[in-house]
């Protein structure tokens, strides 16, 4: 047997290294209101700000926070120069949840702007995180690519670049893997401005308080109105609003009790056939 001071030392780590998880979790993405905007930070720029699991959820965690605050506009950026986000990290990929939970206006339905605050590299699903914001901001070193169709996997929620670019820009950028640079992206209209590199979180706030001291009720219906009835939606865009109302009643409580009464009830008045003849 384990002696109990063996036992209680191992308790200790076991705590000690979920404090130490949970603290780190909650670096991965940091969240700051003032005058009623949110500034949501990526923050992993020893790793290029990649898309890890855990960052994800904390991403996702992050935007659910802002939709029940009484926060009117968000920015969304990351930190670091080098990188908004290279995307998903291929070592720890997001798979609970998915990289769609974190995506606002799919996995989290937010009636409320968001504004990308974009420098450095913006890759594959990280460029996916910019184009469901409402507006975009780059710093003049901003570099957008998707090379997926090159790397020989893909999620699919790309697909709704093209209803969000003239077509063939959006075929382009999602099948040759080639570089935009920030004034290629104004040019065709993946971001509304270009700003000296380490200005943009400013660029996005000047929009930002605009969008804060406007009428909650009118910028929530036009961006409803836009999401809902004008911009076509992609496969993977669709399934992941599906999965989504799926995934809300498997993780709700209702699940839960009704399982645990359905299988108490059945269990109470379940009987056995006995001496059954074959």
């Amino acid at each position: 047997m384990v002696p109990w001071n063996g036992i209680e030392n191992l308790i200790k780590i076991d705590i000690n290294t979920l404090a130490r998880m949970v603290k780190k979790m909650s670096e991965l993405i940091t969240y700051e209101s003032n005058e009623r905007i949110a500034l949501i930070t990526i923050n992993r720029p020893e790793k290029m700000n990649a898309l890890s699991n855990d960052l994800v959820a904390a991403l996702r965690d992050a935007f659910i926070q802002y939709r029940d605050s009484d926060d009117q506009c968000a920015v969304l950026t990351s930190s670091g120069d080098k990188a908004f986000s290279v995307g998903a990290d291929i070592k720890d990929p997001p798979t609970d949840p998915d990289l769609w939970e974190c995506m606002p206006g799919v996995g989290v339905i937010i009636d409320k702007p968001v504004i990308a605050a974009v420098a450095g590299y913006c890759v594959g699903g990280a460029y996916c995180l910019v184009q469901f914001c409402d507006l975009a901001i780059a710093a003049e070193n901003a570099d957008f690519f998707y090379p997926e169709a090159q790397m020989g996997f893909c999620g699919g929620l790309i697909a709704s670049t093209a209803a969000r670019l003239p077509h063939k820009i959006a075929m382009e950028f999602m099948l040759t893997g080639r570089h935009f640079d920030a004034q290629r992206a104004y040019e065709v209209g993946m971001v509304n401005e270009v700003v000296p590199e380490g200005q943009q979180v400013e660029a996005a706030m000047k929009h930002a308080r605009i969008l804060a001291n406007s009428a909650p009720l009118v910028v929530g219906m036009i961006k409803r109105f836009v999401r809902d009835s004008v911009t076509p939606k992609g496969p993977s865009e669709l399934h992941a609003l599906a999965r989504k109302e799926l995934l809300a009643i498997r993780r709700s409580d209702d699940q839960r009790e009704g399982g645990t009464a359905f299988r108490a009830v059945s269990y109470t008045h379940l009987t056995l056939p006995t001496n059954r003849e074959v």
